[in-house]
């Protein structure tokens, strides 16, 4: 703690008097983010820093294994911060993001360590379906090859739980709202995006359009409202 308490002292002393006039601005103004980003609370993963973001920059949610729960009418501390984000402060572009040597998801792939944590094996519950697909869809592979499978298709799955909540599902709907899933890889210093057309991931590189898990677009399902429309 001797170390953490340094730090909030060079915060306050050095950090805090170069975006002295930044804070001011938020205290005031407050904050409007555009993009909420999903994240894991391992330590290595810190969703600021890979954005290179600044304070008013990014809203971020962290849980063990970047969950989503579906929507359900029982209240919990993602679902509530996801409707914040999307139905009060406008974001425009929601990050579900994974990374590589997860304690949650080599926990989902290896249930029997769970034995003693309740509360974790049960927050699991949410990523069932991506133990599911690796179980059954990627023979053969080592524990941590496993683990790396389950993280990508955790993210593909936490997606679409984070469709099931009416205020992103209303967004997407206008047209306002674009979703994207990535993977961290901490060994690497590099980042992968899901690709919604091809449902791979595949490198962010700054020469080539970034990968999009479901891009912004009016998506109405009803025949008569074009039908109306073109009256």
């Amino acid at each position: 703690m001797n170390d953490v308490i340094g730090r909030v002292f060079g915060f306050e002393k050095d950090v805090f008097g170069t975006d002295a006039d930044l804070y001011s601005k938020l205290a005031t103004d407050g904050q409007s983010p555009k993009v909420l980003m999903i994240s894991c609370s391992d330590s290595r993963v810190v969703p600021e820093h890979i954005l290179q973001a600044k304070p008013g920059d990014v809203f971020v949610i962290r849980n063990a294994g970047n969950i989503v729960p579906p929507f359900t009418q029982q209240n919990g501390g993602t679902t509530s911060t996801v409707e914040y984000a999307v139905a009060v402060l406008g974001v425009t572009d929601i990050i579900v993001s994974g990374h590589s040597g997860c304690g949650a998801m080599g926990a989902l792939m290896k249930p029997d360590t769970l034995a003693g944590l309740p509360s974790v094996a049960a927050w699991l519950r949410h990523s069932h379906a991506a133990h599911s697909v690796v179980e059954n869809s990627y023979p053969d592979l080592d524990d941590a090859a496993a683990v790396r499978a389950a993280s990508l298709e955790n993210v593909v799955v936490q997606i679409s739980h984070l469709r099931t909540h009416p205020a992103v599902a209303s967004r997407i709907a206008k047209g306002e709202l674009t979703l994207h899933g990535w993977f961290v890889d901490i060994h690497a210093g590099s980042i992968l995006a899901l690709d919604g057309e091809t449902g791979r991931f595949a490198p962010i590189n700054s020469d080539r359009p970034l990968p999009v898990a479901l891009p912004a677009a009016k998506r109405l399902a009803a025949d008569f409202v074009t039908a109306e429309a073109a009256e």
